[in-house]
């Protein structure tokens, strides 16, 4: 669909990646409402780029409803609000479970629900969910985050078929490792070598392409990557031996250690 004149939502704005993607949007003509938990860096991205800010806590069971009534008709819902989730499971209080749980995947499903109900009665729109590499790789350190985004992945591609009669396009997007903001950035891990990273711009561009392209799915990754989420899918206990030979669980555990206090 075309983004120019449209009105897009992006959660997750305070964060780089989602900082980009609203600014990728805007320069094309897109009218943003932009929201995240951090006023201080929400507000002026909202002024600089002539859109709309709305503070909210995702957390809380309804924030999600209550910030759809509030940014009212949309023509674009890009879900891009997350929590990390790296670690073992057995490390997590079950409050914390419930908390990344709600964020990472009860929210993008009720505000697609509310979203698309809208969109079908006008034939026209397109849903967007950042999901990562880990919703096609499972990964040893990363069940909670795993499930969040293999379920985020099944979601998009069910709801796609349901949707796609009415005109509305669903697509999710893949993110591999993004340097310079996101939570990997954030969680200032060193990669071993030549594994190669992308930017928050190339996942930006990512998604307008999706929504102007109708496409179902969009990796941002490096070929060797990619190719690790195709053996993954076709041999999983071979990707997981991989992985452990590869010193995966060496990232795993560094990132839980760098992301601790964000869960």
């Amino acid at each position: 669909m075309k983004i120019a004149e449209s009105t897009a939502l992006v959660t997750g704005a305070t964060g780089g990646i989602g900082q980009a993607i609203a600014r990728e949007l805007a320069r094309r003509g897109a009218s943003v409402v932009l929201t995240g938990r951090r006023a201080e860096v929400l507000e002026p991205l909202a002024a600089e780029l002539g859109g709309r800010a709305i503070v909210a806590d995702l957390s809380d069971r309804d924030a999600a409803a209550r910030l759809m009534d509030e940014a009212g008709t949309v023509d674009i819902l890009v879900a891009n609000a997350a929590l990390p989730a790296s670690g073992l499971l057995t490390d997590y209080p079950l409050d914390a479970v419930d908390r990344v749980l709600d964020v990472n995947l009860r929210v993008p499903v009720v505000m697609a629900r509310l979203a698309a109900e809208e969109m079908v009665s006008r034939r026209r729109g397109h849903l967007v969910f950042v999901s990562s590499v880990a919703g096609k790789v499972a990964s040893g350190g990363a069940s909670l985050y795993n499930a969040t985004k293999f379920g985020l992945r099944g979601f998009s591609l069910a709801l796609r078929e349901d949707l796609r009669p009415h005109g509305v396009g669903v697509s999710a997007i893949y993110p591999g490792f993004i340097r310079d903001a996101g939570m990997f950035a954030d969680a200032g891990v060193t990669l071993p070598r030549g594994m190669g990273t992308r930017t928050p711009g190339e996942v930006a561009r990512a998604v307008t392409r999706a929504i102007e392209r109708d496409t179902a799915e969009v990796d941002v990754a490096p070929l060797s990557l990619r190719m690790g989420t195709k053996l993954a899918v076709l041999a999983p206990g071979l990707s997981a031996r991989v992985q452990r030979m590869g010193g995966a669980d060496r990232i795993t555990e560094a990132l839980a250690a760098g992301q601790r206090d964000k869960r």
